[in-house]
């Protein structure tokens, strides 16, 4: 695989990001439209995570696999393969039909997120690549490009919660889902028509086998990021949302409706400052002064520090097992706490795997690197449900806490 050529590289840069813009606005929207819109409609915890198990475990296996299809035959076409997929995911959607049981719609709709899974790791593993063979020279210069192209995206995701909460209270599920489906279309379109040379083609060489890094440095790494994003999710995915929900709903549809833009604005806001953060990190770490082993040696700081804080919101939700004011308060500025030490712990992870690769295997070690993100995500939305059926609220910070823990262990030896 062949860097891109130095007069294009910024306007496929532009053209990579917006693409990856679009699709996790979406994304994001999707996420929050299916989370509250079964939650109204009965279903449990454990079942809203099943919901989105098959996501999480179709992005392992595609990030498996997307970074040796990548290889094979170019980032551009794995970034189209993402965008039309995802549209394919949300058109399937629409035929959810509400006479069927639960048993029914659960599978139903672990399938269309399982395609909607796959959708988002194609387009992550190509917009991640194409930034190693972009960026300017140097560490500064990636760490920078990835860290735009990373904090953006997440402050984009942010918004779609909010934008999908909005759809499902204003249009109802299925015209938000149409809505989705003719927007992203219209993106699919202007991006193959508008892109241009830069990405790298195929190299029809390479070998599946060697998806699997040999560098313990990329291996630590990986399992580092399988409990960083597994401590996320065990809060983010369910638990904190339906405990929102319980707390500002009073079962009306109208404050029902009051609920969803809450929760979704509170979602919206965290992913909006956690991407902020990661935009910002470069500066935040002097990124400019410091060397890759430096940079390295911060991500174990950073990590021990994330880490208290959950633990800090367990004792609290011990303290005061039932909502209460004053909790809700506390888990509010604490998982915004969260949000923006865990930016600079995921900023400094996605510098980190592009400087340990090289560029004719960027996009297998980015492949498998995003497999162990999407494993953590996997674990974090099966334990959020089960912790918070099992034990409510502690159990699930408990839990979050308990993967922090994990994730340092494995980062201290960077």
């Amino acid at each position: 695989m062949n860097p891109a050529p130095p007069s294009r590289p910024v306007a496929a840069y532009v053209a990579v990001t917006a693409a990856y813009w679009a699709f996790m606005l979406g994304d994001g929207a999707l996420r929050m439209l299916v989370l509250l819109h079964f939650h109204g409609l009965g279903f449990s915890p454990v079942q809203l995570a099943y919901l989105f198990l098959l996501y999480e475990f179709a992005g392992m296996v595609t990030n498996l696999y997307a970074g040796w299809i990548g290889a094979r035959f170019g980032l551009a076409i794995t970034l189209y393969a993402g965008l039309a997929l995802q549209i394919a995911a949300l058109c399937a959607l629409v035929a959810l039909n509400p006479a069927w049981g639960v048993a029914m719609s659960v599978a139903y709709v672990m399938a269309v997120q399982g395609a909607s899974g796959v959708a988002k790791d194609l387009t992550k593993m190509s917009a991640k690549s194409a930034v190693k063979l972009l960026a300017p020279e140097g560490a500064y210069g990636l760490f920078r490009w990835v860290a735009a192209l990373t904090g953006s995206k997440n402050a984009i995701k942010g918004l779609g919660f909010l934008v999908g909460a909005a759809l499902l209270a204003t249009l109802g599920f299925t015209a938000a889902v149409v809505a989705m489906a003719a927007a992203l279309t219209l993106v699919l379109i202007a991006v193959i028509w508008g892109m241009p040379t830069g990405l790298p083609t195929a190299r029809k060489s390479a070998k599946f086998s060697e998806v699997f890094s040999t560098k313990p440095a990329i291996n630590r790494l990986s399992l580092a990021r399988v409990f960083l994003f597994g401590a996320r999710d065990t809060w983010f995915v369910v638990g904190i949302p339906v405990y929102f929900y319980a707390v500002l709903s009073n079962g009306t549809p109208e404050g029902d409706r009051q609920a969803f833009f809450l929760i979704g604005g509170f979602m919206a806001l965290w992913i909006v400052l956690y991407g902020a953060v990661q935009a910002a990190a470069p500066a935040i770490l002097r990124a400019k002064d410091r060397s890759t082993a430096e940079l390295a040696a911060l991500a174990r700081f950073w990590v021990a520090a994330l880490s208290v804080i959950p633990l800090a919101l367990t004792a609290a939700a011990w303290l005061a097992p039932a909502p209460t004011l004053w909790l809700t308060a506390t888990l509010v500025t604490g998982l915004l706490a969260f949000g923006a030490v865990f930016a600079v712990n995921s900023s400094l992870h996605s510098y980190l795997i592009l400087a340990f690769t090289d560029a004719r295997r960027v996009s297998m070690d980015v492949g498998f690197y995003y497999m162990a993100n999407a494993a953590g995500r996997l674990l974090g939305t099966l334990l959020s449900g089960l912790s918070y059926q099992l034990g409510g609220l502690a159990a699930v910070l408990a839990t979050a806490s308990v993967m922090t823990a994990l994730s340092w262990l494995f980062a201290r030896r960077l």
